[in-house]
């Protein structure tokens, strides 16, 4: 049977027109796109809203990613394959880049539950080499971070928490990316807001924030506050300023442009996140229905990324998603899905101790939430389920 055109994607245009109008504005009004004061502003409004002191917006999560963990490198004088735990289910970036920089990946299996790790593996996978738990608060929903603290006691370990899929969440009342010394997020197409492409760095410490952006541009001394430029021009008065560089750096700077659209979406972010958040819990009573074959995962404090399906038998899942997708319901794995099953880590990484894991690789996937699931596509999802769990033709009753 030939597929139809997808009628519910995993999002949609959430560019609106007083955004369009906002853009066009700033474009009018001046001739300076590269960034300058709109990004600042951005960062600030950023720091508002998010609680805390710092920000730095790059150009996606991923360079988020690279600069921090080039910055922490530096500044705490990591040595080569210096241990990070990171979960074996998480966005492929939050690996890739630590074995970019020589850093050691560490993984540790899932939970079901919270979809953050399994608190039992991840407190016997902690060494005397453990630096960092990079922690992903995954499809919007909170890691256990009281636990998480427990965990690590009074050992030296810092948090990184990757909220790219989770702005808004709450852990206890607190914001996710409030938890750890260092947070990311994104505002990739597709996820809460958008611009178009970008991240966001978060923190409260200073100097890491001022590493931070000497790394974004190049290493260079005047991206650093105004206030600092004429020590560095007093130390090292043998070279031009302008191109004074105190660090390895990259560019991943983001334009004004892009500023502007994030600014004007921020002022909609918490009405995103409540709609996302009422959608997603008529989506809970709609897949209630089918507790045989459908977990209906639901903690307090989520910013719901997505709507998850979670079957209890693999079959099921492959028929359901097969189902979907020819009615025109667009579908994903659970981000990566187990991250030692990709080929470019299974030769690197041995597979086992990860059943949680391999339970969300082989039994989810998810389907889009946003503004635009609204009352009448979820009537439609709930008659398409009526349809499949009804027809012996997907289901074998045991």
């Amino acid at each position: 049977m030939k597929n139809k055109p997808f009628l519910w994607k995993l999002q949609e245009n959430i560019i609106e027109k007083e955004n369009k109008k906002t853009l066009i504005k700033f474009i009018t009004s001046t001739d300076r796109f590269t960034q300058f004061t709109q990004v600042k502003k951005f960062e600030n409004e950023w720091s508002a809203w998010q609680g805390r002191k710092y920000s730095v917006f790059v150009n996606s999560g991923s360079s988020a990613i690279l600069l921090i963990f080039s910055a922490l490198k530096e500044y705490y004088k990591w040595e080569k394959d210096t241990e990070i735990i990171v979960p074996a289910v998480t966005w492929i970036t939050d690996i890739s880049i630590l074995l970019q920089l020589d850093l050691q990946p560490v993984f540790v299996d899932i939970n079901c539950n919270d979809f953050s790790f399994d608190y039992d593996d991840l407190a016997a996978k902690i060494t005397s080499k453990t630096k960092i738990i990079f922690l992903t608060h995954l499809i919007g929903f909170p890691a256990n971070i009281d636990i998480i603290k427990k965990i690590i006691g009074k050992r030296k370990i810092h948090l990184i928490e990757d909220c790219c899929e989770s702005p808004g969440a709450k852990t206890f009342y607190t914001k996710v990316g409030n938890c750890g010394l260092v947070s990311l997020f994104s505002f990739y197409w597709g996820h809460h807001m958008t611009t178009v492409e970008g991240g966001m760095i978060c923190t409260d410490n200073k100097n890491l924030y001022h590493l931070f952006l000497l790394k974004r541009s190049h290493g260079l001394a005047r991206e650093l506050p105004k206030k600092l430029h004429r020590y560095y021009k007093n130390k090292h008065k043998d070279i031009d300023f302008n191109f004074l560089f105190l660090t390895n750096g990259f560019n991943v700077r983001n334009t004004e442009l892009s500023a502007v659209l994030g600014s004007s979406q921020l002022e909609k972010l918490d009405v995103y996140i409540a709609q996302r958040n009422n959608s997603y819990q008529k989506f809970l009573t709609i897949i209630k229905k089918y507790p045989t074959f459908l977990y209906s995962p639901n903690n307090d404090g989520i910013s719901s990324f997505c709507l998850p399906f979670i079957l209890k038998k693999m079959y099921i899942k492959n028929n359901l998603q097969k189902f979907l997708t020819a009615e025109g319901v667009e579908t994903r794995p659970i981000i990566s899905g187990n991250l030692l099953r990709q080929p470019f880590l299974k030769s690197r990484f041995k597979n086992k101790g990860f059943p949680h894991a391999d339970f969300l690789h082989k039994n989810a996937f998810y389907i889009g939430n946003n503004q635009f699931v609204d009352n009448k596509r979820l009537k439609h999802l709930k008659n398409l389920l009526e349809k499949f769990f009804t027809n012996p033709k997907y289901i074998i009753y045991e």
